[in-house]
């Protein structure tokens, strides 16, 4: 069965930095692409950024391009999200998601992670 695990969240002030790990169970990593998504209260689910296994390619939304970065440790079967700059409005609960090669989620979440910024 494959399983994604989310850790690494927290509270932090604004401008403080974050590094969220997605570690993936039951297959190798390179079986998938891998994708970070948040939603914050009220609000609807976003994409964050996503990270093709096969050819190493990430993408970001705009809201987090040029503070957030995507990587991969294949050792360890981990994605990780390294937040920068962070802002109150990144505030949300981050997951990590499976991802078709066309980067749409497939249905392979893990359980999310908590992410506060205060002003």
């Amino acid at each position: 069965q494959v399983q994604l695990a989310e850790s690494g969240g927290g509270l932090v002030q604004a401008g403080d930095s974050l590094r969220l790990s997605c570690a993936m169970s039951g297959r190798p990593l390179s079986s998938y692409a891998i994708g970070w998504f948040r939603r914050a209260p009220g609000k609807e689910r976003e994409f964050v950024a996503a990270l093709s296994l096969r050819d190493g390619r990430a993408k970001f939304a705009d809201s987090v391009q040029g503070r957030f970065s995507i990587s991969r440790d294949t050792a360890k079967n981990t994605v990780y999200l390294q937040m920068n700059m962070l802002k109150p409005e990144d505030t949300a609960v981050y997951s990590c998601a499976g991802l078709s090669t066309h980067l749409i989620p497939i249905g392979l979440w893990g359980q999310g992670t908590q992410v506060t910024v205060s002003s």
